[in-house]
């Protein structure tokens, strides 16, 4: 069992940035993919990002490429979402995910275990 816990989220300016962070419980994070979806109202959930168990691969949605970065710290069971030049329609509810598997995935039914999510809202 596996326990993501996300933080970081808030509200900024359009141009601003902000850093998502997921802990997770659980001895095996290491071996585990993880991934960043996000979901805004009335709207399905949406891949954002994801990396493989060490960080060597990974994926990005066109959408946010070149403004995020996905990392991990596997020391720290951690997880990360760095987020700039943020816009307003980068506003959802933002969630993490394992996958029990070292390779990433962007399909969320491929994810194992997910976070409670994190408010992103992003003001013009």
């Amino acid at each position: 069992q596996v326990q993501l816990v996300e933080s970081g989220g808030g509200l900024v300016q359009a141009g601003g940035s902000l850093r998502l962070s997921c802990a997770a419980s659980g001895r095996t994070f290491s071996s585990y993919a993880m991934g960043w979806f996000r979901q805004a109202p009335g709207k399905e959930r949406e891949f954002v990002a994801a990396t493989s168990w060490k960080g060597g691969t990974t994926y990005y949605a066109v959408p946010v490429k070149g403004r995020f970065t996905i990392s991990r710290d596997n020391a720290k069971s951690t997880v990360y979402l760095q987020m700039n030049s943020l816009k307003p329609e980068d506003t959802a509810v933002y969630y993490c995910a394992s996958r029990i598997s070292s390779w990433p995935s962007i399909n969320p039914d491929d994810y194992d275990y997910w976070g409670q999510g994190t408010q992103v809202t992003v003001s013009s």
